[in-house]
């Protein structure tokens, strides 16, 4: 079971750290943010003790889910918003529209449905023979945690530390499943801990900074079943795990009390997963090291309060998927490409709205359409990346002046899309062994989100 009692020392830590005075002076705010910086990178592996790995719910491996507060509007406008102690994961220059000390902390519940049916040709001495073979449900189902924290210090400076993950997919076909040689299971997992400062440059201009440490986990395979047994063979097989650094910039223009604009970029994150090769292809075992980049994105968003109950925001997102060429490991012989993948870059276009009920209940809903980062031609069995509609719904409960609780819900429809491997020369080798795969990916996600805030 995962260290829980661990994970929930460090984060009351940080909590008690922040909050030893509550008339923060200079001296104690900049102790604060020293002793949060020294706490980093134990809390961030902490939290990947109970952190869960999740299907592709954004382009590529990509994970939207940082807030059940944003789940409820599709992620609409999130470089302009700024409700709670969150806002500071899309962009850290909306920190210097929170006040106080305030805490976040939430969960997204993940129920992926996809599956892939299709049909296997293989050569045998009597000619072509065909079967059917399909995979269900070869995304896992997680929970993926988040927690935020910030501190407004003066009325231009602001600081945050945040944990959550911005990458992350698991997938793992059925060993019925007789295409198994071009790839069954492929998983990436990371977490990462920021630490960032938003600063008001001006009455109506704000900007924003931080540092990301990334750490993860990841793995790939492939393995050939046997037409006359059905028994499996690995053919090959890869996973490490790796620490890395990345930075964060944004800016925020407030037009006037009732229009904002906000645009957010994150740096692209290199993992050279180091770990060990196995399976036939690489008999006997051997250290290498496997590179995945997770990349560079950006944002740029919009918030308008048309009227005092009634507010749209909207967002435009770039991914720049194209870093993504192919799965290559790294051995002390030389390089191998287990698999070219020739990704593009994505886009993702989301509008939302928020209606104030009263002045405890906010209601939100959102719609988003996400581009795939792959051709049809480049789509694979372990990464069946496909366009997706994000139709969502959430409200906010304002409990007191100073705690309030967010829950959002969300319905994605994936795309239906075909695949066919071989795709190129790095899938001959296993068409030979195992025969050539013609199929299509199909199905759904459900997400459900829970998320506390409160105001010291």
């Amino acid at each position: 079971m995962p260290n829980i009692e661990l994970t929930l020392f460090l984060i009351f830590k940080v909590i008690t750290l922040t909050l030893s005075s509550p008339d923060a002076n200079k001296t104690n705010s900049a102790n604060i943010t020293m002793k949060t910086n020294k706490t980093l990178l134990s809390l961030a592996v902490a939290c990947g003790l109970v952190a869960t790995s999740s299907t592709v719910n954004a382009a590529g491996f990509q994970l939207a889910e940082y807030s059940a507060t944003g789940l409820g509007r599709a992620y609409a406008g999130e470089a302009a918003m700024a409700d709670n102690a969150s806002a500071q994961w899309r962009n850290p220059a909306m920190l210097t529209h929170l006040e106080g000390t305030q805490i976040s902390i939430g969960a997204i519940y993940v129920d992926p449905n996809i599956d892939i049916n299709g049909e296997v040709t293989t050569n045998s001495a009597t000619g072509d023979r065909r079967g059917a073979t399909s995979s269900k449900d070869i995304a896992n189902s997680a929970v993926i945690p988040n927690f935020y924290l910030s501190h407004k210090y003066n009325d231009k400076l602001a600081v945050g530390f945040a944990l959550g993950t911005n990458y992350g997919m698991e997938t793992e076909l059925e060993s019925s499943f007789t295409a198994q040689h071009f790839g069954d299971k492929a998983s990436v997992k990371t977490v990462e801990a920021v630490a960032s400062l938003g600063y008001q440059v001006a009455k109506s201009i704000s900007l924003g900074a931080g540092i990301r440490y990334v750490t993860g986990e990841g793995h790939f395979g492939a393995s050939l079943k046997s037409v006359a047994d059905g028994s499996v063979t690995t053919l090959k097989y890869m996973e490490g795990d790796d620490s890395s650094w990345g930075y964060q910039l944004g800016a925020a223009w407030d037009i006037n009390e009732n229009n904002r604009l906000g645009v957010a970029y994150k740096s692209e994150v290199t993992m050279d997963f180091e770990g060990t090769a196995s399976g036939l292809s690489y008999t006997p075992s051997k250290p290498g090291t496997l590179s995945i980049p997770l990349p560079a994105t950006l944002e740029i968003a919009s918030f308008h309060q048309l009227t005092d109950t009634v507010a749209i925001h909207a967002s435009i997102n770039w991914t720049d998927w194209s870093k993504f060429k192919e799965l290559q490991a790294q051995f002390a012989s030389g390089p191998d490409t287990i698999k070219t993948e020739n990704w593009k870059d994505n886009y993702r276009f989301a509008l939302g709205a928020t209606y104030q009920y009263d002045s405890k209940l906010a209601l939100r809903t959102g719609v988003a359409y996400d581009t795939s980062a792959v051709d049809d031609k480049n789509r694979t069995t372990t990464i069946p990346e496909t366009d997706r509609t994000w139709l969502s719904m959430g409200a906010s409960y304002q409990f007191t002046d100073q705690f309030s609780l967010d829950g959002g819900f969300t319905y994605i429809l994936a795309k239906d899309a075909p695949i066919s491997e071989p795709r190129d020369s790095s899938d001959q080798t296993a068409a030979l062994i195992g025969g050539n795969f013609e199929g299509e990916i199909s199905g759904d996600v459900w997400l459900i989100g829970l998320q506390a805030n409160y105001t010291f």
